[in-house]
């Protein structure tokens, strides 16, 4: 059950304003936030909310991106979708209720809008659209221009239809809605998303969006990189993490060693596990919050050894040449390694 928590661990207990059904197998969870915490909540359209809850006597931490625009100074609201096998997804769908009291981290994560005016071009799929959302409405409100290609399995299953279509029918002139149903044209593929980008000239004089289904993340991805958009104008957001491959090829890590808060801990590697991992079965608390590479929260610089990032979606290539690392999708390729919180 939810219950309230000293906000020095760093989750504050937030109550449920409001619950908002938007399709069958999702709803939007509405927070109403202190005068006292409002610095605190203080969001960029794109971020996430890391929430705590228990379930079954289990303590869970889950990622949620916020589908409200801060340009809009609209109330704070996280989206979650039903998830076939999500524990917390599907208990947050089937028991919260207006009144109760969530515990919540502050916003994180770097898919926001980059400091230019440039277009925004979008590509979404299935609750992929919660950030892409909330971008397209700051975007909007700020007289900017934007395109959405968004992708689900049916008609019943958009999410934030008719606010979707509200937006492309005040501000035609400026934003471009390409809605796309699998179960009548098939999955997306290359030649749709090609299709879609036709209408742009220069590639470069737009940033591009992409949240959704891993598959459909890749397929854009690749479409957009051959196409010419550059990489710095690319932005990714994972809901779930890579798997581990196996590389019999690297060396077999046998010592890591972590410095956090003024502590050196030394301990054996376990095989498969991630930096952030191993952080934590030394007994340290380590800063972690979306676990998918794409936040930033578990940065870490490594000053001994080398390590493989499985997904990254918040360092640039400058920071990896420095040796930085997100812990989370952090794997070591050296006999021993060494790794830094700032």
């Amino acid at each position: 059950m939810f219950g309230g928590m000293n906000p020095v661990d760093g989750f504050s207990p937030l109550r449920i304003k409001e619950v908002v059904r938007e399709t069958r197998d999702a709803l939007s969870l509405v927070l109403d936030i202190p005068e006292t915490e409002q610095r605190r909540f203080t969001y960029q359209a794109g971020q996430f909310l890391t929430l705590r809850v228990t379930v079954g006597g289990q303590e869970y931490r889950r990622c949620y991106s916020m589908s409200s625009s801060p340009a809009l100074q609209q109330d704070l609201r996280v989206t979650v979708k039903r998830d076939g096998a999500g524990v917390v997804s599907n208990w947050l769908n089937d028991h919260v209720a207006p009144g109760d009291q969530i515990e919540v981290a502050a916003p994180a994560g770097r898919f926001v809008r980059s400091d230019s005016d440039r277009e925004l071009i979008a590509f979404a799929g299935g609750s992929g659209i919660t950030p892409v959302y909330s971008l397209i409405q700051t975007v909007l409100a700020a007289a900017g221009r934007a395109r959405l290609l968004y992708a689900n399995r049916a008609a019943e299953s958009v999410i934030f239809a008719d606010a979707l279509a509200g937006l492309a029918d005040r501000h035609e002139d400026r934003f471009v809605l390409q809605h796309h149903l699998d179960a009548e044209q098939g999955v997306v593929t290359a030649e749709i998303i090609t299709e879609f980008l036709g209408a742009t000239d220069d590639v470069a004089g737009a940033d591009y969006y992409v949240c959704g289904p891993a598959p459909f993340m890749d397929t854009v991805e690749k479409v957009l990189l051959s196409a010419g958009v550059p990489a710095d104008q690319l932005f990714l957001e994972r809901f779930s993490a890579a798997p581990v491959p196996v590389d019999d090829e690297v060396p077999v890590t046998e010592e890591v060693t972590i410095e956090l808060d003024r502590q050196t801990v030394t301990v054996g590697y376990r095989a498969g596990n991630t930096l952030l991992q191993t952080a934590r079965m030394a007994g340290l608390k380590a800063p972690s919050s979306c676990e998918t590479g794409s936040c930033g929260t578990c940065i870490a610089q490594v000053t001994e050894g080398s390590a493989r990032l499985l997904n990254n979606d918040a360092l640039d290539d400058d920071e990896i040449a420095e040796g930085f690392v997100v812990t989370c999708q952090a794997l070591p390729t050296s006999r021993t390694i060494r790794f830094v919180y700032e």
